[in-house]
């Protein structure tokens, strides 16, 4: 039995805002105390500076690319980003969606 299911297709995109870069869209799953969990799209031109969390954060590309340190990732790359890790700067000059996920380690 499932706790907890959510339609991605039924729910619009929303204005990422700060710290993102413009025209950057998501779709929240789900958020609480322990993580949350989100679909970003990334707009063609995307960029993002390093930075760092107190989580572990996961991504999987659902669609189109983006480059981190000079690596590029595409559609259907996993990627785990420990606690504390510095990642990025981050750029997409095609645009992208990513299925990220941030939970407490």
């Amino acid at each position: 039995m499932l706790d907890e299911a959510v339609n991605c297709n039924s729910m619009e995109w929303q204005e990422a805002g700060e710290p993102y870069y413009r025209g950057t869209q998501i779709k929240i799953l789900r958020e609480d105390k322990d993580g949350r969990s989100v679909i970003l799209k990334l707009p063609k031109g995307f960029r993002m500076e390093g930075h760092t969390h107190i989580h572990n954060e996961q991504h999987f590309i659902l669609k189109g690319q983006y480059e981190m340190n000079g690596q590029v990732f595409s559609q259907g790359t996993y990627q785990l980003i420990h606690t504390d890790m510095t990642h990025g700067p981050f750029t997409s000059e095609t645009g992208a969606e990513v299925l990220i996920i941030w939970q407490k380690s």
